[in-house]
C-alpha cells in the first residue's frame, strides 16, 4: 500500500489563504492581471516581500513611476491588513485601498490611489496616515 505524502504550501504573503503560485504569483509572472485595486495592492505588497522590482515598476502609473525601487536590505515584511477600500472594482476607473503593512520593528499605514491605464489597474501614489 503506497502512502501519498502531502506538502502543504505556505499561504501567499498578501494574507489570502491561497498559495503564492495561485494568488499573487500569477500576477507577478504576467499570467493574469489584478482584477481590482485591492488585488493589485495585495500583489504589490507581495512584490515588496519578494523584491520583484520588475512587477512593481510595471504596475506603477507612468506619470508617477520612479526610475527604480530602492529595497532596504534589512527590511522584513511580516503582514498585510486591508483596512478599507473605495471603488476599485471591475466597474470603476479609480479606487483607493487603505492598509497597514507590518515589518519587523514597525508598520506602514497608507491610503493608496489606483487608476486604470489601458484597462489594467496601476498604483498612482499614496498618503501616509500615521
Amino acid at each position: 500500500m503506497s502512502r501519498r505524502v502531502s506538502r502543504q504550501q505556505p499561504h501567499c504573503p498578501c494574507g489570502r489563504q491561497e498559495t503564492y503560485d495561485n494568488c499573487c504569483g500569477r500576477f507577478h509572472r504576467g499570467e493574469a492581471a489584478a482584477p481590482t485595486a485591492e488585488s493589485l495592492m495585495r500583489s504589490r505588497y507581495c512584490a515588496f516581500v519578494k523584491r520583484d522590482e520588475v512587477y512593481l515598476l510595471r504596475t506603477w502609473h507612468p506619470r508617477t513611476r520612479p526610475p527604480g525601487v530602492g529595497f532596504d536590505a534589512g527590511m522584513r515584511w511580516t503582514g498585510l491588513e486591508i483596512l478599507g477600500t473605495t471603488e476599485g472594482s471591475a466597474f470603476h476607473s479609480t479606487g483607493t485601498v487603505t492598509f497597514r503593512a507590518s515589518f519587523k520593528g514597525g508598520s506602514l499605514h497608507e491610503r493608496s490611489r489606483f487608476e486604470r491605464v489601458a484597462g489594467a489597474w496601476v498604483y498612482v501614489d499614496g498618503e501616509f496616515l500615521d
